[in-house]
Parts: structure tokens; sequence; C-alpha cells
């Protein structure tokens, strides 16, 4: 009696494994060490980038002193530039110490690689110096909102330029995104029925053209060859960008920097905003190396009605229902066009 006992308690748990799969399918795969690395990363750069997002139109608003800026914003865009350009100097150092300098990652360049960062360069240049002024026109709330017009410039870009296609939920998503963004901007205590006046929407649609072009060229540029190390490459960006932002400060600002000084009307939050616009920067890349487009899209998405409600503490923002709605129909666009890749 005892031995059938055992034999049949045996049989049950022999069982058990094929009814459980035959239940709920395969059974679920232990989580490898290496999987649970990489998941706490894509977590951290997720957090980061959200973070950084949310704050960066937060910082540039609040490093105002009556309604103006104190400080040259070209110095400040050097400054980043010069800061980012430092970051990927001691990443590539790290990485010479521990592998070695090999072919992929010198800075050693040959002229036909090294003249196609000018372009870029430049044209988050402008970007860059537009960011600053949109914010006469629009709040830090709004500018979260519009800034999403670049998905649109973008992806008409891939399509134009690298061929790619699109498919009908992403031409969807497109329509659905300037929906959004008009939603949020409805001004319902006001004769005009926009919040955001004519030149801020002009400056919006440049910024997320000349947003859109920049990233397009520069994913071709860091797909021509892919083994190139990224923080060679985005030395080479930085270091144009450098250069540029100092014919800038020449042509913008000459005077005030050599009388005044090159860091003056700097303060406290004006230095967090240069922190957080190179960190930013370093942290997209990241996000291209080692995470997907969907973190960006999650860290957009909650950047915009996260940035909202700080907005309210810190400088009044009313959050109305319009933006509100707005905001989720514009992270529902993002959504979409994330997952309506043609495959």
């Amino acid at each position: 009696m005892e031995y059938r006992k055992l034999k049949d308690q045996d049989q049950d748990e022999s069982s058990a494994p094929g009814d459980l799969e035959s239940l709920r399918g395969k059974p679920i795969p232990a989580i490898s060490p290496v999987e649970l690395s990489k998941w706490k990363l894509k977590s951290a750069v997720t957090i980061a980038l959200t973070v950084l997002t949310s704050s960066q139109a937060i910082l540039i608003v609040w490093s105002k002193r009556a309604g103006k800026y104190e400080y040259s914003v070209t110095t400040a865009n050097f400054s980043v530039e010069a800061l980012k350009c430092a970051i990927s100097l001691a990443a590539l150092a790290r990485i010479w110490r521990n592998e070695g300098v090999t072919e992929d990652n010198r800075l050693s360049a040959k002229l036909d690689e090294v003249i196609v960062y000018p372009i870029p360069a430049f044209l988050y240049l402008v970007k860059n110096l537009l960011q600053y002024y949109i914010f006469a026109y629009v709040d830090a709330p709004g500018y979260q909102i519009l800034k999403n017009f670049n998905i649109i410039s973008t992806g008409i870009l891939y399509r134009i330029i690298l061929k790619r296609k699109l498919s009908e939920i992403q031409w969807a998503a497109f329509i659905i995104l300037c929906a959004g963004c008009t939603t949020a901007q409805l001004n319902p205590k006001s004769d005009s029925v926009l919040q955001t006046p004519f030149q801020g929407w002009v400056m919006a649609i440049v910024m997320a053209l000349l947003s859109g072009f920049a990233g397009v060229y520069t994913e071709a540029i860091m797909k021509k060859r892919p083994a190139r190390n990224i923080n060679v490459q985005n030395f080479w960006m930085y270091v144009f960008g450098m250069a540029f932002n100092a014919v800038a400060i020449v042509v913008q600002d000459f005077d005030a920097v050599m009388n005044k000084g090159f860091f003056h009307g700097y303060s406290f939050i004006t230095v967090l905003m240069i922190f957080n616009h190179a960190l930013s920067g370093i942290a997209v890349s990241m996000v291209m190396k080692y995470a997907d487009n969907i973190v960006k899209v999650y860290s957009t998405s909650v950047a915009m009605l996260l940035t909202a409600v700080v907005s309210v503490f810190l400088f009044g923002f009313h959050l109305s229902l319009a933006f509100f709605l707005g905001s989720t129909v514009v992270s529902v666009a993002v959504y979409l066009h994330s997952i309506g890749k043609v495959r």
C-alpha cells in the first residue's frame, strides 16, 4: 500500500509540469543575471531620461530673472557642448584603460569621416538657441507639448532621406499628435482660441524641423560605421558644436562677454540647467545604445505631465482640462507611432 501511494505521488508530481504547461503554456524561464542587469540598466536610463526631460524646460524658465536671461545664452550653449565633450573624453579614457586603443575607439579620423559632423552641429546650434527664445511665447508645459512636433518632422524626413516606409498607424499617429497639441493649447478664458501666439507656433515648427533633420542626419552618420565607438562620434559632434557656439558668442554677445565676463549672470539654477542639457544628450545616446525607442516614448509621455505638475507649484501654471486631455492624446499618438513601425 505504501509503495502504491509513493508511486501515485511520483506520477502526480511528474505530471504537474505537464498540467501547468497545458494550462498556462510554456513554463516561465528563470531570469538570468545578465538579463536582470540589462533590465536594471534600462530602468535606470528610463528614469534618468524622464527626470532630465521634464526638468529641462522648467530650469530654462526658472533661470530667468524678471522675465529675461541675465546670462548669455550663447555661453550657456557653449558650456553644454564643452561639458558633453569632456564627458565623452572621460568615457573614452576609461575604455582605453580597460580595453586599450583600437581602430574603432581612437580619436584620430580621416577627413571624409569628420567632414560630415558640422552639418548636424550647426542645426543643433540654431535649434538650441531657439529653445531659449521660444519661452517668450510659451510656458514650460506648453513647450513640452509643442516639442513633440519633431516626431512628425523626423518621420517624414526618414521617409524622404532614408527611404523608410511609414505605416498607416504612423500616419494616423501624426494626425492625432497634431490634434493633441492643438487641444492642449486651447484657451477657454480668452478671445484667442489658442494660448500660444502665432510666433510661438512658428518657432516650435522650425525647432521641430531642425531637430528632426539633425536627428535623421546624425543617425545616418552613426550607422554608416556601426563599429565606431559612440563616444568618438559624439566627441567630434561636440567639438564642432563648441566651434559654432564660439562663433555665435563672437557675433551675438562679444561685447557683453568681454566687458562683463564669460560667466556673468550665472546662478545656481543656470549651472543646473547646463548640467541638465549635457546629461540629457548623454542619456539619449545611452538610450540608443542600451535601450530602445519605447524608453523615449514613456519618458516623453511622463515628462509632459510631470512638467505640468511641477509648474503648478513653481510658476502658478493652471492645469486645465484641455491641457490634460491634450497631453493624454499626445501620449497615445507617441505610443502609436512607436508601435506602428513597419517591420
